[in-house]
């Protein structure tokens, strides 16, 4: 199994903070936010890394270079102008070998990684995406399910939301979706998943997750995980 991580976003609704920093190296206490996904992709055992970047992406590489301190293979994908979140798995593709996950590196969270890889090996599908329930579902992919996990609609932040079952922004993929991606600019949530509706399941956690979309939820983030320090400490 490997991973993506999608670093490439300017972080907008984070400034100033990211006005000299791409959003994925914000700090969370006092590591940046992309240290925390792939130290916990290590843990579960996904040591194959890729990451695609585009916004000051070279302060991304400078910092964790090949990997080695961190105990992973870490390999760039730079993208001239974004592509979109299935754009630039595509422009990767290259790289992609075998069945992949894919993350946000500028989202943090304490997910069961390996309780996600076993629900998708178990249920076969193109995809699995992984659901947290949230109190402001129309900032996000609205999803509905049957009893068995398999998604029966999808919904991109809609004015109304029906659930508060939302995309988490991390999935785990088939090699096989590769072929639903055209090249150039393009969104699994608007172009990608709404035409494979039968054929997507999605592992509905429990766990803490924050998309890190703002200053607020940022302080908030850093809050939590300051907690958990001080239960540690």
């Amino acid at each position: 199994m490997q991973a993506i991580i999608m670093a490439g976003g300017r972080g907008t609704r984070l400034m100033p903070l990211t006005k000299d920093m791409p959003k994925p190296m914000v700090p969370i206490i006092d590591k940046p936010i992309l240290y925390y996904t792939i130290n916990k992709l290590k843990e579960a055992g996904i040591t194959d890394i890729i990451l695609t970047l585009c916004y000051l992406g070279k302060k991304i590489e400078d910092t964790f270079g090949e990997g080695k301190d961190l105990g992973v293979r870490l390999r760039y994908v730079y993208e001239d102008n974004p592509l979109g979140t299935a754009g630039s798995i595509k422009n990767a593709s290259d790289l992609i070998r075998d069945d992949f996950m894919v993350l946000s590196g500028d989202a943090y969270t304490d997910m069961n990684f390996e309780a996600l890889i076993d629900f998708h090996k178990k249920h076969r599908g193109i995809a699995t995406i992984a659901s947290v329930r949230v109190s402001t579902p129309e900032l996000f992919g609205n999803i509905f399910k049957n009893e068995k996990g398999l998604i029966t609609y999808f919904e991109e932040k809609p004015e109304k939301p029906k659930t508060n079952l939302v995309n988490a922004g991390i999935y785990v993929f088939d090699k096989r979706i590769l072929r639903k991606i055209p090249k150039g600019f393009c969104d699994f949530s608007r172009n990608v998943f709404p035409k494979l509706i039968g054929k997507l399941y999605t592992f509905e956690s429990d766990c803490f997750w924050s998309d890190v979309g703002n200053l607020e939820s940022y302080y908030m983030t850093n809050y939590r995980v300051a907690q958990e320090y001080n239960k540690k400490g």
